[in-house]
């Protein structure tokens, strides 16, 4: 959720006075209300006008809005990270989405362990609701220490990618399918371990339990537990079996964090690190991950920001985010869609550095097409797009194909961003009028 990180408080009469009416207005300073409208701008590519008359202002629980005269727009929550049941969430894509509407969530970054396939289907699901999508991935790593005294430890790299997705698809769906391959023969070595500990589940089960064509983890191991009553809930399962390092614990085909960090830099996409207050070495891990081109790490979570990260982040120069981390579960432990308050400089900050590498990822995959028109290079484009080809037709009118790369473009990006990101090579085409 998009808050703000503090706000002068004003103890005076008019505080008093403000309380009576239901609580008291915070003025943004002006770098609060300056991120604030570039960040609305980039929300709504335009749509919605920040005039210099427009009063901003915050309410006690930091919540921003914009007052327009006197219509309130709405507020800007943002959910940097969930899960759907294409990984180990509970919720299709298209549930997921409208769990996020219901929430007030206005920016919603789906990411699915290890694959993109929920994109498609949320992005259906957001265009009907008026959310935005951030297409991205929690991809599994494992990191390696340098020393000798260090031990090997599971590390969750975040992807943030355009509304294009990733430049040099193929690469990265090659990478996640690999990382996917190794979850199948990982789960069935859980299987083996609880097997030996006299815990019988069958892979059978687990494959049920997954849903046709999703790699299972440790989730779906776990539920077969609870299904085959050898533990009481899935909390149980990962407490004294599944846990990192536990009895039934097995890692897969993970590749180095290094490596993946560099692969999401090549592929046009920002990475973060999650969830790090998990990690055993946290420091280390950041330290050469940053080398690597990590952008950012999660800071702040549904309780609040934690400040060791926050030190961190600020040490190593890097982003600071957060995300709820939603699965759907259940249960009082899990934080809701939308209950991380991400400061409004925050997500600024993320935007800043996010846009002009995204804009160069979608100049890359436009530029690939104006090179070889090819109907496999003009479906990367559209791949994540509204408008979506006929079968066979995707190469008849280059003319045609222009304008339909036009109309995304004026759809992911602002004036500004295509005019400064030099899309020369298809601004130079004539387009011919649109055919049917």
């Amino acid at each position: 959720m998009m808050g703000t990180n503090s706000c002068n408080t004003n103890h005076s009469k008019k505080k008093k006075k403000n309380n009576k009416r239901g609580g008291t207005k915070k003025r943004m300073t002006v770098e609060q209300s300056l991120s604030y409208k570039s960040v609305s701008e980039w929300v709504y590519l335009d749509n919605i006008s920040c005039t210099p008359n427009s009063a901003i202002a915050i309410d006690d629980d930091f919540k921003v809005k914009l007052v327009h005269n006197k219509v309130s727009a709405e507020k800007l929550v943002f959910e940097l990270h969930s899960h759907s049941v294409c990984s180990d969430g509970f919720l299709s894509p298209s549930k997921l989405v409208e769990r996020a509407h219901q929430y007030g969530v206005k920016v919603l970054s789906l990411t699915d362990h290890d694959t993109m396939a929920g994109i498609p289907q949320a992005l259906e699901a957001a265009r009907k609701v008026g959310i935005k999508i951030i297409p991205g991935v929690e991809i599994s790593t494992i990191f390696t220490p340098r020393t000798e005294s260090g031990s090997e430890e599971p590390v969750h790299v975040l992807a943030y990618f355009s509304s294009c997705g990733p430049s040099n698809f193929e690469k990265l769906d090659r990478f996640l399918a690999n990382i996917r391959d190794g979850r199948y023969l990982r789960a069935k070595n859980m299987i083996s371990k609880l097997n030996k500990l006299k815990f019988p589940i069958r892979w059978e089960n687990v494959e049920k339990i997954a849903g046709d064509g999703v790699a299972p983890g440790r989730l779906h191991v776990a539920r077969a537990m609870v299904e085959a009553g050898h533990v009481e809930n899935l909390k149980q399962a990962f407490s004294r079996y599944l846990y990192d390092g536990g009895p039934a614990y097995c890692t897969g085909s993970e590749p180095d964090a290094e490596e993946a960090v560099q692969l999401i830099c090549e592929t046009g996409g920002v990475a973060v690190l999650a969830h790090p207050w998990a990690l055993k070495n946290p420091v280390a891990i950041i330290r050469r991950l940053k080398e690597a081109g990590l952008h950012g790490l999660e800071v702040y979570r549904s309780d609040g920001k934690l400040a060791a990260f926050s030190d961190l982040a600020d040490t190593y120069d890097l982003l600071k985010l957060g995300g709820s981390d939603y699965h759907a579960r259940g249960g009082s432990s899990e934080s809701a869609l939308g209950s991380v308050s991400l400061p409004v400089v925050a997500v600024h900050e993320f935007l800043k550095v996010a846009r002009p590498i995204w804009c160069g990822a979608i100049k890359n995959t436009v530029d690939r097409y104006v090179t070889d028109p090819t109907e496999s290079n003009l479906d990367h484009i559209l791949r994540y797009a509204k408008i979506k080809l006929a079968k066979g037709g995707g190469v008849s009118s280059i003319d045609h194909n222009i304008q339909l790369i036009h109309e995304c473009l004026s759809q992911w990006l602002t004036n500004e961003e295509q005019k400064s990101g030099d899309f020369e090579a298809i601004t130079h085409v004539e387009d011919s009028p649109m055919e049917t």
